[in-house]
């Protein structure tokens, strides 16, 4: 029985399709008479099934060999396009972390979105969510997992877009859409390159092509490049960072989704496709300096905002960003380390924020305060869930944080600076949000915030125990280092002083988020100088503004170009055409006389002038011939 449902693994990511087609009858307005709770219902027992499912191959996984289920699809003469499944503890615990995540966010959502009219199209939505997730967690094919990704992109748009009766809402979807779009098609260009390059399309057989790659330096510079693009994209990564913030206008359950494993499975592709940027220096430089700029750029810009769920969702490009760098270096364990933890902890600080937002019917934190005597298993939650993310805890980011220093893997001084600054600021952020929002004097908006129901609760803290068990999990991730992956290294002068400084920089952020003032209300400083500091963090360094200058502008008047262009070039050509028939018809038919010799008249000068344009070019050929002689 285990070894049949093992052999099916591919069904687990079937189970939240089928949710999300049963919700079809409520979600289009079939069945009216019950309510569209029935459609949540359906949806949940689905996603508990693949829970089971996903629970029995996990734990039982370990006695069986790691192999590859190949589905045929498309092969004609040397191009072979097949879907691969992988089997493998890996890719099951993947695949738990998303069904374990998935099945608390909608329970949580259950009673977040009680009152919302349209509750069927969300678990709907939900349950297409889970099911590209879940493919992309057991995927073994580089084609496959990019078809999931689009299939990820479009039900991002849909969620985002959720209350698409309002006008922000709109633009935070389609500029969502767009900004992956980018990355996207640079991904598909890379694909090309690979099958055109000889390489098989999955990422069993890129492992084998990267030992003996037939490509020159620049070929795999260029797809390296072209890979990472994808990634860049659905991490939240710079350039490509600002959609992520945008869409926190979706429901909070789908942003609990989002900011934990959905912005996950990029990092997840990236990892697989780790032994092809081995090829290229620069391309592994490329990782390193975006999830760099990522890292230390969200963690500055998240200490700016104000709206509870952004001043959470830039910490999840920093922590990305890290995953980055680790790929970058080589250090596929860390990253598979820092994706599943952050994904934890992540998911509970945005149950957090849900709950708080459902209370108070408020997100602006300047608005709030006072909120720990009255909501204690809330305040616990956020406590748990920041705490794991900056490391302050015996957590597992403090784990994974003291395995990358500790000298199992040779690092690097830079590296270490660039961790603690981010934990550092982290932990600033996190601590300047809970002074505002749970304690000191309790605010208009908060005076009556009761603790929340049930479904909320059951979520929140299930999640704050898997948090604080984080440590404790078995996890080997060493099988997916690559061949040029760093070997043991225990002379690395950097591991007597790794986890004292990473533990010190957690606690400083915090005294530092204890210390500085807070303002309430009126949230801009009076110095001139830091005003200016805190508007560039606020909006995101401008990069909107510069996005407007530059690629936009561009785009736009290349538009204006190509428009003008077809309305007075190919436009004009084309009436000219017609204006001459026109004039040449209207004229000639002042010609038709009736009388049979005008006929025969006007076809001998035709007959005259067509033999004469002929003749004159032979004649002029045969006096070059003979003035040749």
């Amino acid at each position: 029985m285990i070894n049949f449902l093992i052999q099916h693994i591919w069904f687990i990511p079937l189970y939240g399709l089928l949710g999300a087609i049963f919700s079809l009858p409520w979600a289009l307005g079939f069945i009216r008479k019950t309510g569209p709770r029935p459609a949540a219902y359906l949806n949940i027992l689905m996603t508990l099934l693949s829970f089971f499912h996903g629970s029995i191959i996990f734990f039982n996984i370990g006695n069986f060999p790691s192999q590859s289920v190949v589905f045929p699809w498309f092969s004609i003469a040397e191009l072979d396009l097949s879907l691969a499944i992988e089997i493998s503890p890996v890719s099951s615990g993947a695949l738990e972390l998303v069904t374990i995540i998935s099945l608390l966010a909608q329970i949580f959502a259950m009673g977040y979105m009680e009152k919302d009219w349209s509750l069927a199209r969300f678990f709907g939505l939900m349950g297409f969510f889970e099911a590209a997730l879940g493919g992309i967690a057991i995927s073994d094919s580089l084609l496959l997992s990019y078809g999931l990704l689009e299939l990820l992109t479009l039900s991002t748009y849909l969620l985002v877009g959720f209350w698409y009766a309002q006008p922000l809402v709109v633009t935070a979807a389609r500029d969502a859409f767009l900004t992956k779009r980018v990355g996207d098609i640079l991904l598909l260009m890379g694909i090309v390159a690979l099958s055109s390059d000889g390489a098989g399309l999955s990422f069993s057989q890129l492992k084998e092509w990267a030992e003996n790659p037939s490509v020159s330096g620049l070929t795999a510079t260029l797809i390296g490049l072209a890979l990472i693009a994808g990634p860049t994209g659905k991490c939240a990564q710079f350039p490509l960072n600002l959609w992520l913030d945008e869409g926190m206008e979706g429901p909070n359950p789908a942003s609990i989704m989002r900011n934990s494993i959905v912005v996950s499975a990029g990092a997840y592709v990236l990892i697989k496709l780790e032994p092809v940027f081995t090829l290229s220096p620069v391309a592994s430089h490329t990782l390193v300096v975006i999830g760099a700029i990522s890292a230390i750029g969200g963690s500055l810009i998240a200490l700016a905002q104000i709206d509870l769920k952004r001043t959470f969702s830039h910490s999840t490009s920093a922590y990305l960003g890290l995953v980055f760098i680790a790929v970058g270096l080589g250090h596929v364990d860390i990253a598979f380390l820092i994706l599943f933890c952050h994904g934890v902890a992540k998911a509970l600080l945005f149950m957090s924020a849900g709950s708080i937002i459902l209370t108070t019917s408020c997100q602006n934190i300047t608005e709030m305060g006072g909120i720990w005597s009255k909501m204690p298993s809330t305040t616990l939650a956020y406590m748990t869930g920041s705490a794991g993310i900056i490391a302050l805890l015996p957590s597992g980011m403090l784990i994974t944080f003291h395995r990358w220093f500790n000298g199992s893997l040779e690092v690097s001084w830079w590296l270490l600076g660039i961790l603690l600054l981010v934990n550092l600021i982290n932990a600033l952020n996190f601590t300047r949000v809970f002074r505002t929002v749970f304690l000191g004097k309790t605010q208009p908006k908060t005076r009556r915030a009761p603790e929340i129901p049930w479904q909320l609760a059951i979520p929140m803290v299930s999640l704050t125990i898997i948090t604080l068990l984080a440590p404790i999990l078995p996890f080997d991730y060493s099988l997916w280092l690559s061949p040029n992956a760093p070997i043991l290294n225990n002379t690395a002068m950097v591991v007597s002083y790794a986890l004292p400084l990473i533990i010190a920089s957690g606690l400083l952020g915090c005294v530092i988020g204890f210390l500085i003032p807070l303002r309430k209300g009126f949230y801009r400083p009076v110095e001139k100088s830091v005003r200016v500091i805190q508007d560039l963090l606020a909006y995101d360094f401008y990069l909107d503004k510069i996005y407007q200058f530059t690629v936009v502008a561009f785009v736009s008047n290349l538009a204006k170009f190509t428009t003008w262009c077809d309305r007075y070039i190919i436009d004009g050509v084309v009436n000219l055409i017609s204006l001459v028939t026109i004039f040449g018809g209207n004229t000639l038919k002042y010609n038709t006389s009736g009388q049979s010799q005008f006929y025969i008249l006007t076809i001998i000068v035709g007959v005259v002038l067509l033999m004469w344009s002929i003749l004159s070019g032979q004649w002029n050929n045969i006096l070059n011939y003979w003035g040749s002689f």
